[in-house]
């Protein structure tokens, strides 16, 4: 936390010097006291009453000068605001291989539930696209805000869908990239901050080499964020024979090396749900230091009103 206006902050010598006297006022009380001989008819003029309730308004109206006092100095700290125009495109894997039964039930349906849950804790705001792809790649959902037609999307990932076998990592970036720049009528002139969130569970086997298409997100200041999904041992049946697939992220990780993106594995729904999540937390977001002088004293407000009602409750009087 930093101050704008630190210079302010020695205003809580002031708060610092009532609460000294406040404490000396009820020592100097307690002296009188003992000195007024009568106990009985001390008792009678002024009847005990529990100490820690005398103390609370004075607490609280102490609390609240220092809570103004602190506003008063303007403090400033970082929050997350999220990016005007700020769009996100989610590109999964389509081929057969996403079929093996290593993550429960498969690849491809852990993939789809996890990519929900992932565009659903993004804000409103943000402009969300799908990309499918295997052997080539394909936009299903352009960028929108319209989160009905993006579920309705991953709905329909099924392998086969592109109508063309393999892995293309390199089309999928170049379609994502494509999507970005068609955002809206200014999009060619001013990009809007984008990310691509890139899922496979191999490497590139067809289409544009992923590495020029690395390079062409770096151009555009699009940063891909990868994850390797499944594990060694997955395999998938085709006609009674097992065919392996083991999953291979050493593209993913170059891609995500070159773009300025992160590179996560999963090797489980759950893991899955975890790397979108930590995804999630950073994506379309930038950090901004702003003016947080409300909270304290919307705060010490709240103390002021405590107090108040502490001593009108109390001693039918204000403080």
């Amino acid at each position: 936390m930093n101050w704008q206006s630190p210079a302010r902050l020695l205003l809580l010598l002031g708060v610092v010097a009532l609460a000294v006297g406040y404490l000396l006022a009820q020592r100097r009380r307690s002296r009188y006291a003992v000195r007024f001989t009568n106990l009985r008819l001390l008792d009678r003029v002024a009847p005990q009453r529990p100490a820690w309730r005398r103390h609370v308004p004075a607490g609280l109206f102490l609390a609240m000068l220092a809570l103004l006092v602190v506003g008063f100095a303007r403090p400033t700290a970082e929050v997350r605001v999220p990016r005007e125009r700020a769009t996100v495109m989610v590109a999964v894997d389509v081929s057969t291989s996403m079929l093996a039964t290593d993550v429960e039930p498969d690849r491809l349906t852990a993939a789809k539930e996890a990519a929900r849950t992932f565009v659903d804790g993004l804000p409103d705001e943000f402009n969300v696209g799908l990309v499918a792809f295997a052997g080539s790649a394909a936009v299903l959902v352009p960028p929108s805000t319209d989160r009905g037609a993006l579920h309705d999307g991953i709905d329909r990932l099924a392998e086969g869908i592109t109508g063309v076998q393999g892995t293309a990592i390199g089309e999928a970036i170049s379609a994502c990239l494509g999507a970005v720049k068609s955002l809206d009528g200014k999009a060619a002139k001013q990009p809007p901050p984008a990310r691509v969130v890139l899922l496979s569970d191999g490497a590139n086997t067809s289409g544009a080499d992923p590495m020029e298409a690395a390079a062409a997100a770096v151009a555009a200041k699009v940063p891909v964020h990868t994850i390797s999904f499944g594990t060694p041992g997955g395999f998938v049946d085709r006609g009674g024979r097992p065919i392996q697939v083991p999953v291979d992220g050493q593209t993913l990780q170059a891609v995500a090396d070159q773009t300025g993106g992160g590179f996560h594995e999963a090797g489980s729904s759950a893991e899955l749900r975890d790397v979108y999540e930590d995804i999630g937390s950073s994506v379309g977001y930038r950090k901004e230091r702003q003016d947080i002088s409300a909270r304290f004293i919307g705060l010490g407000l709240v103390f002021a009103m405590g107090a108040a009602a502490g001593s009108m409750r109390w001693f039918s009087r204000l403080p």
